[in-house]
């Protein structure tokens, strides 16, 4: 192959691959571009101007440098048992920069734009911010010109044959208009089909991420809960309170940094608010809520887990991040629910995951697992640990749910139907009057008729909570409860309302009043979902507390009594398939007048039901055996034929209108053109109609070549001559070749 000389490709090329490297360094927050960029443009550098030579000494050294390359890559993955993207991005940069010291041809130029588009792919995996958008869209900006230069290379247009021509129309410099309509133009292709496309569960692979390992040094019990916000004098205090006061209940503020209630004890006599900040970021399958941990024992002015000290430690193997829970059983359905969070700031030595997990990939050898399933680490979750976790979680089924018995295990009634007796009798007074006045109170728009059944019951107190009572508007406003004082009977029968998380205590002890277990489970928020990421970021004032409700065999299940919240929190019954769509039609809608909204909203919205419901049942063919997966194949085999055959018609039909809007003889020479290209003979772009019809003496029988050159000649008088041929008698040639060929 000849050596490449075009000096601006090489440039453009070298360029390519910096924005690559620097990709990398963005996402990853590494250092590979202090080193990696220098070494390339000395190898570019050398590269250019030793292309003519033959340079053997050096193409040995590459290769012996490649070898140790891999060998340090080969060794980097065994000794870490954790991510191997980074270790792939390092051994692409240095591989490029060896081969950057040889490229004398535009083949060898080609290798480093693939290097350096897997590179901007490495980058765009690890990245969790949109710091990377701005090198994603430079890097575009670059390889539209590159894309160009070396297609012009390929078809032999170099700059002297550009000047011996004094062809404008292929100067670089010339086309800068062409160039940003075009960029434009890809880049609203680009996120039009972002927008679009379904998002289909990911994690197809089984290595999952995870921090480097974490050494634990000393024994871990698992007891200690360390919350940073709970921190005085270099101690840990487990006491659930803002101001490191010892007694759970003490009138207080709260910190502004870490949420009140992860810990052993909960204060919810606490006032004040948090500074929001981002605390993490999770890529999940589906949307959820991150539990973090759960309380069984009300104390009247807050929470506490009886059983702190039960706790189970688990360990992993020594070649193996990989730690097996025991998820509680349930009776439902479950789907399998992928998760990888990844810590922004210092969190409680407590993990966040979806409920039901049953595999975590963690940095440090062992956990511990309490009795109301929270996990617990023995170190606190500071910046850039990373780890993943696999839950098994249930369907939430309301018809199944709806039919379940009252008789509740021994060790449930024990620790989830706890209640103040000062407070109990009057509790369950009003919770009784409230379900047996359900008709005139009217507040379910889930329920049509009497709450019978225990969940719907559930739901009926969640909605009449939201509806009924409220939050202040100024939380430093509201009181502090006194000494005697009750939080839920100063909630019911006093304030008419009271904090975010009072909501989810009053419903609580409500449901326990009725001989409902229930439990205070506390956690994150899904947060705010970055669609150009695809990851949640969460931030501290995310967190709250919500109501966990007992349905025998089938396990625990979150209501959310609390204003302005959905009343189930998402979960695996809520499709992700097309939440960027949707997402982008509430941006939208945002700048829309309210009719033109609801009518959209109706139009569309039927549609893509109709849509949505028929893409689950194809998917759901799939899951019901070899029957199933027989069926979808064949329907999927038949609408994929019947496509096709409609779009080769659409375009035929869009290739004959474009025909008939042509002048006479540039539609006879467009016609023998597609003629001859269905022959498997068509012509080349870089082809000249003369050349053309040159070369096709040397590919048809000489009648043939004949008709060809004939038109391809009065074709070029035509269109650069001005002349006017007799395309009548051309054409009558055209339609004897073409019936003499069989068409």
């Amino acid at each position: 192959m000849a050596v490449e000389d075009s000096l601006s490709l090489r440039v453009l090329v070298l360029a390519l691959v910096i924005m690559g490297t620097v990709a990398v360094d963005i996402a990853a927050d590494t250092t590979f571009s202090f080193w990696a960029v220098p070494l390339n443009i000395l190898g570019a550098i050398w590269s250019y101007r030793y292309r003519r030579n033959p340079n053997i000494p050096v193409k040995f050294c590459i290769a012996i440098g490649m070898l140790v390359a891999l060998g340090a890559f080969f060794g980097q993955v065994l000794g870490e048992l954790n991510d191997t993207r980074l270790a792939l991005a390092e051994l692409l940069i240095q591989l490029q920069i060896l081969h950057s010291f040889d490229m004398p041809r535009r083949k060898d130029l080609g290798y480093s734009i693939v290097i350096g588009l897997i590179l901007l792919g490495v980058a765009a995996t690890l990245s969790q911010t949109l710091a990377f958008a701005p090198v994603l869209l430079l890097f575009l900006a670059i390889a539209l010109p590159t894309l160009v230069l070396n297609y012009r290379s390929q078809l032999g247009l170099t700059q002297s044959t550009v000047k011996r021509e004094k062809t404008k129309s292929t100067q670089l410099g010339s086309k800068l208009s062409f160039y940003f309509l075009l960029f434009t133009l890809i880049l609203g292709l680009g996120l039009g089909i972002f927008a679009i496309l379904p998002r289909f569960p990911g994690y197809q692979l089984r290595t999952f991420p995870v921090s480097s390992p974490i050494e634990v040094k000393g024994g871990f019990t698992g007891k200690s809960i360390i919350n940073p916000g709970y921190v005085r004098q270099g101690n840990a205090e487990n006491q659930g309170n803002g101001t490191g006061e010892s007694q759970n209940g003490q009138p207080g503020k709260l910190n502004d940094s870490f949420y009140y209630g992860f810990n052993s004890q909960m204060n919810q006599n606490l006032r004040g608010s948090m500074t929001p900040k981002v605390v993490m970021r999770v890529r999940s399958q589906v949307e959820g809520f991150w539990r973090v941990l759960a309380f069984d024992r009300y104390t009247g002015k807050g929470w506490e887990i009886s059983r702190n000290d039960d706790v189970t430690t688990l360990k992993r193997s020594p070649w193996s991040y990989q730690i097996y829970l025991s998820p509680p059983p349930t009776s439902l359905p479950t789907r399998e629910v992928v998760q990888t969070y990844t810590v922004v700031a210092d969190l409680p030595n407590l993990i966040p995951a979806m409920s039901y997990p049953k595999e975590i990939y963690f940095p440090t050898p062992i956990i511990a697992v309490d009795r109301e399933n929270g996990l617990r680490a023995p170190v606190s979750l500071s910046e850039d640990l990373t780890y993943t976790v696999i839950s098994e979680v249930p369907y939430r089924d309301r018809t199944t749910l709806g039919k379940v018995t009252t008789k509740y295990p021994q060790h449930i009634q024990k620790y989830y139907l706890q209640i103040p007796p000062e407070i109990a009798p009057k509790v369950q007074k009003l919770t009784e009057e409230i379900l047996a006045k359900y008709r005139q109170n009217n507040v379910s728009k889930f329920s049509k008729s009497s709450p019978d059944s225990t969940y719907e019951k559930v739901l009926y107190l969640t909605q009449y909570l939201k509806q009924r009572y409220s939050i202040p508007e100024n939380p430093f406003d509201f009181p502090y409860l006194g000494e005697e004082e009750d939080l839920v009977e100063a909630f019911l029968f006093k304030h008419q309302g009271g904090y975010p998380d009072h909501f989810s205590t009053v419903l609580t002890v409500m449901l326990r009043s009725i001989g409902i277990p229930a439990r205070l489970v506390a956690g994150f928020s899904p947060g705010e979902f970055n669609p150009f990421t695809g990851m949640y970021v969460v931030r501290n004032t995310d967190a709250y507390a919500m109501t966990e409700v007992y349905f025998p065999k089938y396990g625990w299940f979150a209501f959310d009594p609390i204003p302005n919240h959905p009343l189930i929190p998402p979960s695996i019954e809520d499709s992700q398939t097309f939440s960027v769509l949707r997402q982008f039609w509430h941006w939208v809608a945002g700048w829309l007048p309210s009719p033109v909204t609801g009518l959209f909203n109706n139009v569309f919205g039927t549609i893509f039901s109709w849509i949505f419901r028929a893409i689950a049942w194809f998917l759901a063919l799939f899951a019901q055996g070899w029957l199933g997966v027989l069926t979808g194949l064949t329907l999927g085999t038949t609408i994929a034929f019947f496509g096709w055959l409609g779009w080769v018609q659409w375009r035929e039909w869009l290739k004959r209108r474009w025909l008939s809007k042509l002048p006479p003889m540039e539609k006879l020479y467009q016609q023998m053109l597609q003629w001859t290209a269905t022959k498997g003979l068509g012509k080349h772009p870089a082809q000249t109609p003369l050349e053309y019809a040159k070369v096709a003496y040397q590919h048809h029988p000489p009648t043939t070549a004949q008709v060809i050159d004939e038109i391809s000649q009065a074709y070029v008088s035509w269109r650069y001559g001005g002349q006017t041929p007799n395309w009548q008698q051309l054409r009558q040639k055209w339609l004897e070749l073409q019936k003499a060929n069989g068409k």
